[in-house]
């Protein structure tokens, strides 16, 4: 797991830590000393802590002006005992919702698997952002989470779609094919 960077090809548009609308402002990483775990196995050190002890996260691209954010994530999704989407939304979600950002793209490829616990602040999240018309969309959640997400009910506010291949868009070419596909989506219902 060390050598599991979060995605680094677009760190020549946005880098969180010099964001100073960014929870992760002012961070400073090193490259050679491992230190945070999931459980027994060190994670690379680019990765960032929001408070939950197994799952880790990297702001990728935050775009103001238009309101989206992306975001991956490493590591083990527990809800049951950490209560990880609670401290999410508090650290994170809600300082960028402050900042006018309604649109989230999460990516879990790198996610180990998901164990569920109450959904209410998935609702809350839907809830803050579906009012003025934003949404959320995860992307590369591995096969073993997607049956997790789908019987704990996280879909009614939270989109998947399969997009494995989204590497080689620039983050406002992944959000308008976002973007599209759910008003297509909206659309046709």
């Amino acid at each position: 797991m060390h050598e599991i960077e979060p995605y680094f090809n677009w760190r020549h548009l946005y880098v969180s830590e010099e964001d100073k609308r960014s929870p992760f402002f002012g961070k400073t990483y090193s490259e050679f000393q491992f230190s945070q775990t999931v459980y027994n196995y060190y994670i690379h050190p680019q990765w960032d802590d929001f408070g939950s002890q197994t799952l880790y996260i990297k702001v990728l691209y935050t775009d103001y002006e238009i309101g989206y954010c992306i975001i991956e994530f490493i590591g083990e999704w527990n809800d049951a005992i950490e209560n990880d989407i609670m401290t999410l939304k508090r650290e994170v979600i809600d300082k960028f919702i402050r900042q006018g950002i309604r649109k989230f793209i999460l990516i879990g490829e790198n996610v180990l698997n998901f164990h569920s616990g109450d959904d209410c602040y998935y609702e809350e999240w839907f809830e803050d952002v579906s009012e003025e018309g934003g949404w959320i969309v995860l992307l590369g959640l591995p096969e073993s989470s997607v049956h997790d997400f789908s019987q704990a009910g996280i879909y009614r506010y939270i989109q998947r779609l399969d997009l494995p291949d989204w590497r080689p868009f620039l983050p406002a070419s992944l959000f308008t094919k976002i973007d599209t596909i759910l008003l297509k989506r909206l659309n046709s219902s």
